[in-house]
């Protein structure tokens, strides 16, 4: 099957390039950017990416590719620090800009290239980055510049190497999505034959081989990841070797338990198991308000309560699956290599438990290649009912992360009933299924209000609603502003402990779509 392989430099943005590709019906695979490019791992592979990295090309320990990868047996491409990276390699100069440039910035197209076949000659593309070309490598021209003259595209005169200086592979870039298709169809001559299904067929081989005769103990968190993960292995494995755990944390959307359960029942399930912990979590919690600290004991102990499910149901050769994306793996620092940085940790991923599990080859994470929209694709394909596959997505640590500051019961109340009025009213406007996320964060703030000619100090509340499909960047979602009021109003009036409420109006990046 063609092939496109992903150098990974560290970039938060390395698999959101694959994910672009194989929208396209084009496999990627996805190494680290050292990795020596022997003949068996370019067997079917059609092309390179060079991603992006944390890292400036000057700095010492800066990731280098395989020199292989110049030797113009295969077309490459070099994405932001992959471009840098290219031309500091082929004797050109990188240095620091005096201001960093991020965000949209119009391109000028200024060479016919296969690369923009069919755009415009100018375009918005997304930059994010603090360093640029300052001198071009022998033998490379600039095919394209930004509005201040700073090079945006380079290509070589001879070989077929080229780099592009802003992110195709972000949604905020014009063009981006045709950019990485022509790179994949006209220069790589890749042909398109990857689809979820084979994805799935290829799954199940795996995951049976794996396994073998041991049961699998897949922890449920209630959203549509390990949902679809439990709708998977219910596909590949026997089912009375499958055991979905739901641990009732205290820490989940209002009648959020009933619904799950109702879920997994429905998917043919003939083991599901629920385990009430309420007092565990909120005990272990008191006192907390770091985020990072709170995720660590959050998924501690949903692995301690999974161990001793594991030992109640005599389940102890079983291997314990998870509903990991990517997403999660990246944004706590463990993309493909060494080189990627923590952007937060996510408890199904850095807790030491879960490390320890995943070091001893028993964790099974059948997604952890996959974006919010392929599980929702996958979801579709295995027969998961629409109102699951569609809902909006849910952290693992549940409230533990929208309520900000030390979580307490009175407090995860508050959040419930206030994210619960914020839904039900997107979905009276036919507001809900045209965003990607929304939610209510609960701040560690009172202020002064009045009711009925009553004194109050009531909680404020931030809402949260984005446009995404990948869950990667995400804009703003624009309500119209009567609309917003009406919400808010709505809130404060059902809701009587929430006395404020501010909407959110970051995008990702800077931001992350959740507050912790």
């Amino acid at each position: 099957m063609d092939t496109i392989l992903i150098l990974d430099f560290g970039s938060q943005y390395t698999q959101l390039i694959a994910r672009r590709i194989r929208e396209f019906g084009v496999y990627t695979d996805i190494r680290a950017g050292d990795t020596p490019l022997d003949d068996s791992l370019l067997k079917d592979v059609k092309g390179i990416v060079l991603s992006g990295s944390p890292f400036s090309v000057y700095e010492e320990g800066a990731p280098v590719p395989d020199r292989r990868a110049y030797s113009g047996a295969l077309p490459v491409l070099g994405v932001c620090y992959g471009a840098q990276r290219m031309t500091e390699d082929f004797g050109g100069k990188v240095g620091a800009l005096p201001d960093r440039e991020y965000g949209r910035r119009p391109v000028r197209i200024l060479e016919t290239d296969p690369l923009f076949k069919g755009l415009p000659d100018e375009f918005l593309s997304w930059m994010s980055h603090g360093d640029s070309i300052e001198r071009i490598a022998p033998g490379f021209r600039v095919i394209a510049q930004t509005d201040n003259g700073i090079p945006a595209a380079i290509a070589h005169e001879s070989l077929p190497l080229r780099g592009v200086q802003f992110h195709p592979e972000v949604s905020h870039c014009e063009f981006g999505g045709e950019i990485l298709k022509h790179f994949a169809f006209e220069l790589c001559g890749c042909k398109p034959e990857w689809t979820m299904a084979r994805y799935i067929e290829e799954e199940r081989v795996a995951i049976a081989s794996r396994v073998g005769s041991s049961p699998v103990l897949l922890l449920i968190s209630g959203g549509v990841d390990s949902t679809v993960a439990g709708a998977l292995l219910l596909s590949c494995l026997p089912k009375d070797r499958v055991h979905l755990v739901y641990i009732d944390t205290g820490l989940m959307r209002k009648s959020e338990s009933e619904e799950v359960m109702r879920t997994l029942g429905g998917m043919g399930a003939v083991h599901v198991h629920k385990i009430e912990a309420e007092a565990e979590f909120l005990a272990a919690l008191a006192g907390v308000d770091d985020p990072e600290k709170k995720r660590h004991i959050i998924g501690d102990l949903f692995i301690s309560m999974q161990e001793k499910a594991v030992s109640r149901l005599g389940l102890e050769d079983s291997f314990l699956a998870q509903g990991t994306l990517y997403t999660d793996l990246i944004e706590s620092g463990k993309g493909v290599g060494k080189k990627a940085h923590v952007i937060k940790s996510h408890h199904n991923v850095r807790s030491p438990l879960v490390e320890r599990k995943r070091a001893e080859g028993r964790i099974i994470e059948p997604l952890d290649r996959l974006y919010k929209d392929e599980v929702r694709a996958l979801g579709r394909e295995l027969g998961v009912p629409e109102q699951v596959v569609t809902r909006h997505p849910f952290p693992g640590p549940g409230l533990g992360v929208r309520v900000l500051g030390e979580v307490t019961k009175e407090k995860c109340d508050v959040l419930r009933a206030a994210d619960e009025e914020y839904l039900a009213q997107l979905r009276a406007r036919g507001l809900y299924d045209k965003i990607w996320q929304a939610f209510c964060v609960l701040l560690p703030v009172r202020s002064v209000g009045v009711a009925g000619d009553v004194r109050t100090y009531g909680w404020t509340v931030a809402l949260r609603a984005v446009a995404s499909t990948d869950g990667m960047t995400a804009d703003v979602y624009d309500f119209d502003m009567k609309e917003l009021r009406d919400i808010s109003g709505a809130i404060t009036n059902k809701v009587k402990a929430v006395g404020r409420v501010v909407y959110d109006v970051s995008s990702k990046p800077p931001a992350t779509i959740e507050w912790e």
